[in-house]
């Protein structure tokens, strides 16, 4: 193996094991698949999932800062950084900064780009997403939990919603815990469609802890709790993007557009 080329993988994270294995864990596997002369490394940008993965597990996994401090060390001199991050947001954007003070240390050094970043990007996750839904029956409605943010890029939630609409999937709605649209305007979404059921699935990486709690959770704000007051069957698809081979393949198009641009 030629130790001078590296792949880091930058991923939000999370403190679920199982959904870390088979999200997370499937990405970083199908790119070194992919690209067996490259060594893969592996970086989280939540200090708050760290700490937890630390203490509770005595798990250490690196955050951007401490990867490419020792992508120095080692001594590679090309570097590919592919996040798995869906929008290019907050968590997209630290982890750009922290990589800046890196930028002169190596020969070669590309960030790829988020999920949804390009046009056919978004035509990509539906097609992805629906992959998974194929029985999808008219008088059901899906909808896909983001996790949303303060950011600007908080516009790409409606943007897929939208999507999913123009490529003829009235029944797709997407929402947000922390953005817009949020389980309000959902609601009255999926309200005006009159579905008899309701079919939840976090669009999210990982079926982590807004998927668990947020999304599938006994709790009275819960998603699933607050569809079934309103008198809907709810059903509940804990799985993360990251498990959909679709999805995967277009962060490997991402990568090979790093590898491809000048």
């Amino acid at each position: 193996m030629n130790q001078k080329k590296a792949m880091l993988v930058v991923s939000f994270g999370t403190s679920y094991e199982e959904t870390r294995n088979k999200t997370i864990g499937a990405i970083e596997k199908e790119i070194a698949e992919s690209y067996p002369d490259w060594e893969i490394r592996r970086a989280f940008t939540s200090g708050m999932i760290l700490r937890v993965l630390e203490k509770r597990d005595g798990l250490h996994i690196d955050n951007v800062t401490e990867a490419m401090e020792g992508l120095v060390q080692d001594g590679f001199r090309t570097v590919l950084i592919q996040p798995t991050h869906i929008i290019n947001g907050d968590e997209y954007d630290k982890m750009v900064d922290a990589v800046k003070p890196y930028m002169e240390q190596f020969e070669t050094i590309k960030i790829g780009e988020p999920l949804l970043s390009s046009s056919e990007d978004y035509e990509e996750v539906v097609k992805g997403v629906m992959a998974q839904l194929p029985q999808l029956q008219a008088e059901e409605a899906l909808v896909l939990m983001g996790h949303g943010t303060t950011h600007h890029t908080d516009a790409v939630y409606a943007a897929l919603d939208y999507r999913f609409k123009a490529m003829g999937y009235k029944n797709v709605f997407v929402g947000t815990v922390e953005g817009y649209p949020d389980f309000e305007q959902v609601s009255s979404m999926v309200d005006t469609y009159r579905p008899k059921k309701v079919i939840l699935m976090p669009f999210m990486v990982v079926a982590g802890d807004h998927a668990q709690n947020d999304m599938a959770g006994e709790e009275e704000d819960a998603w699933k709790t607050l569809f079934e007051e309103s008198g809907y069957e709810v059903e509940c698809i804990l799985k993360g993007l990251g498990e959909f081979s679709e999805i995967r393949r277009l962060y490997l198009k991402h990568v090979a557009d790093m590898l491809t641009e000048e």
